[in-house]
């Protein structure tokens, strides 16, 4: 019940309501006022060094939490560290990726010239997709009732556009005592001091929902960008694609119809995710909520009504720009920027537990590890935490330049990588069950080792010299722990340094080592925007790119220890010719070939 409905069940008049109203937020104004007092007087009382390693507002958590789960940010250079240097040569114009084999990446001229793809790559064409997250607010003047009480306006201001609004409705009329209209000017005056000083510990809050998400989300270029979610399902052979319109269409190798997804609460989706063990259930980020899509596989309807989605939302945790299912599927976690809380959810009871750690200034990115375990989630600020799932207590990791920009977990939960913004390298932290290990920590290593270069390299090409690396926009990791993709951001403003994709072959044991494979390549024009592997390819690796172009697109990786197809054996069409061979790392055997 909001708090307007309780007030206006009160046996008192307009005005007296409006009174009561502006007291309780007088006294909530200053309340937050003496809480960043506070964390004011606590920054000049503390060390500058200190309060930078944690983040400013993080320095008031309890001593026994931090004796317990600190963490160093010292950084160490691994020596079996990989950069680009050691790539082959990027593809020259005219020429596309379009699978690996025996070690190599075979190139082509086209994405439809092999024959043996498994999926059709789709096409979405911008201008073909109307974005219509901004109509809703340009329109609304339109539909108002300029006859309404003020007291009507006053909740309709509470409820579109929290305190500050209410204060701005009540400034601004001419219904009310001049006394209620000053101090309601005074109040908003004060209110949006207190919001700018809170913007400059947290400069993210000063960003628009639309920006936020863009910020923050996993899509490189997520505001033009036509493809702006993607998901495999972890069990069947099926997807689903979020575009630009706010429409999500689900795709099946095992159907010709694919159904469109479509609710008045599915704004700005920032990921979406399915649930394990679970053919209907489908997660959604939005702009005020999570949206729990229910979609009967068997049934031919190409347009679920909106009653088919379950609404899940939570004051204040708005726009939620990550979710991620625990690999049970027994409860749902989402995150967003602006609340320090990671909500966990039960789904099927419509509630959440608020998981609330003091400092960061919200929460940005989750990831939850393949065996359940631990859970990586990152924050706006210079610090990221990794959760253990048995008592849902976590580890404090404060990063060295910036904010932890992405993270993917090897399949056995041991070994974590992430990227900090600002940085052009990859660290890995590993995680064991040590004896001894206090309670409340999740078992990670001392200290972050960096186990990737991705410094700016320049290449020799037909067409002149190509520079490739930057930093990093997201990771993914094959279920079989032997492929990583890495997208890389490139320069936008540099023609000659576009966004590309770079693909490590890796192994965890006995020691973790990444070695070069090669860069995924698109048509030409076209810049990498999202990527995925699948979650259940029979044939090694199968990695899905959604490109800017609109074009998606699959490209497999076939393992020699996964039993991959053979030139020539049981009657397979012959592959193409290899375009991108090298000697240097051509011939170099992988884990998975010495095994088999």
């Amino acid at each position: 019940m909001r708090i307007l409905d309780v007030v206006s069940a009160l046996p008192l008049g307009g005005g007296s309501v409006l009174w009561v109203l502006y007291g309780f937020c007088s006294s909530w104004i200053a309340f937050q006022f003496c809480l960043r007092f506070s964390v004011l007087f606590v920054h000049s009382r503390v060390p500058s060094s200190v309060w930078r390693n944690t983040g400013g507002i993080c320095f008031l958590q309890s001593q026994h939490y931090k004796k317990a789960c600190h963490r160093s940010n010292v950084c160490v250079k691994s020596p079996m560290m990989c950069s680009l240097a050691l790539f082959p040569s990027p593809l020259p114009d005219g020429q596309v990726t379009l699978y690996e084999s025996n070690n190599e990446l075979v190139a082509g001229t086209s994405v439809d010239s092999y024959p043996k793809q498994e999926w059709d790559n789709l096409h979405f064409r911008r201008d073909a997709l109307k974005s219509h997250s901004h109509l809703e607010s340009s329109s609304k003047a339109a539909f108002l009732d300029h006859k309404d009480t003020l007291w009507m306006r006053s909740a309709a201001a509470w409820r579109d556009a929290g305190l500050s609004g209410l204060f701005e409705e009540i400034a601004n009329s001419s219904e009310v005592p001049r006394w209620l209209t000053v101090g309601s000017g005074f109040a908003l005056a004060l209110l949006r001091w207190v919001s700018s000083f809170h913007g400059s510990l947290f400069p993210h809050l000063t960003l628009s929902t639309e920006d936020m998400v863009a910020e923050f989300s996993q899509v490189l270029d997520w505001s033009d960008c036509a493809v702006r979610g993607f998901a495999w399902h972890p069990h069947t052979d099926k997807f689903a694609v979020a575009l630009l319109d706010d429409s999500i269409r689900i795709y099946n190798s095992k159907s010709a119809t694919y159904p469109t997804l479509k609710h008045r609460l599915q704004r700005s989706v920032a990921a979406l995710q399915w649930k394990p063990l679970c053919a209907t259930a489908l997660a959604v980020a939005c702009h005020n909520c999570l949206l729990v899509w229910h979609v009967d596989p068997t049934s031919l309807s190409t347009r679920p009504s909106a009653g088919c989605a379950q609404v899940l939302s939570h004051p204040g945790h708005s726009p939620v720009t990550s979710i991620a299912w625990a690999p049970s599927g027994s409860v749902l976690i989402s995150a967003s920027p602006v609340d320090t809380s990671m909500m966990v959810w039960d789904v099927a009871a419509e509630t959440c537990v608020p998981l609330q750690r003091v400092g960061g200034g919200g929460v940005t990115f989750l990831s939850w590890s393949p065996d359940g375990s631990r859970v990586l989630a990152a924050t706006p600020s210079s610090l990221f935490r990794v959760w253990e799932t048995r008592m849902w207590t976590c580890e404090r990791w404060p990063c060295l330049k910036g904010r932890c920009q992405t993270g993917c977990w090897s399949p056995d939960g041991k070994h974590l990588l992430f990227s900090v913004k600002g940085e052009m390298v990859i660290y890995a932290l590993t995680f064991t069950e040590a004896p001894g290990e206090p309670l409340g920590c999740s078992g990670g290593a001392k200290a972050a080792a960096i186990v990737a270069d991705l410094s700016v390299t320049s290449f020799q090409t037909p067409e002149g010299e190509v520079r490739i690396g930057g930093e990093v926009q997201s990771l993914a990791w094959d279920p079989r722990g032997e492929r990583l993709a890495v997208l890389l951001k490139g320069d936008p403003e540099a023609p000659a340094c576009p966004a590309v994709i770079a693909v490590f072959k890796t192994r965890s044991s006995p020691v973790f080592e990444l070695l070069p494979c090669g860069f995924v390549q698109g048509e030409a024009g076209a810049e990498p925007r999202l990527i995925q592997f699948h979650p259940s390819f029979s044939n090694g690796a199968l990695l899905t790119v959604c490109w800017s172009n609109g074009r998606i697109t699959h490209t497999p990786f076939y393992f020699v220890s996964a039993g991959g197809p053979r030139i020539g054996v049981g009657g397979s069409p012959p592959l193409p010719v290899p375009l991108c061979r090298t000697m240097e790392n051509g011939d170099r055997p992988l884990f998975s070939d010495l095994c088999s």
